[in-house]
């Protein structure tokens, strides 16, 4: 299983046909963590057409399974913050999410903002976005 970050769904959500198409083509099963179902429906909220995006949100979510979090990845988020803050690397919780349950519970994470991804260890990264 691959799990696609929001910039990918956002993508995915706009239409962008590359992006789309290697969804599409791929042969692995893709999923969203929670983290990502929250900051979709908060752009929807933000957004100017909320209650079209809203749907479009609803439609896409019916698409793929949703990672939601267990003991094992909270563990694993604490173990990342902790490690990155000893570097005095400051990322979002949100990505750090993102990043923990990709390294638990999938083979890769799909995303176009690989400069933030790129400082976990044995994260394995595809950006579809370029």
């Amino acid at each position: 299983m691959i799990l696609l970050d929001t910039d990918i769904c956002i993508e995915i959500l706009r239409g962008n046909q590359n992006v789309i198409s290697r969804r599409l083509s791929t042969e692995e099963t893709t999923a969203i963590s929670f983290i990502t179902v929250g900051e979709l429906y908060y752009g929807a909220e933000r957004s100017s057409r909320n209650s079209q995006n809203k749907h479009i949100v609803d439609e896409f979510i019916l698409s793929v399974p949703i990672i939601n979090p267990d003991l094992d990845i909270l563990k694993k988020f604490a173990e990342q913050k902790a490690y990155l803050k000893g570097k005095n690397i400051l990322l979002p919780d949100a990505d750090i999410f993102i990043a923990s349950i990709a390294i638990l519970r999938c083979s890769k994470l799909i995303t176009g903002n690989t400069k933030h991804f790129n400082r976990f260890d044995n994260l394995n990264l595809e950006n579809w976005a370029y």
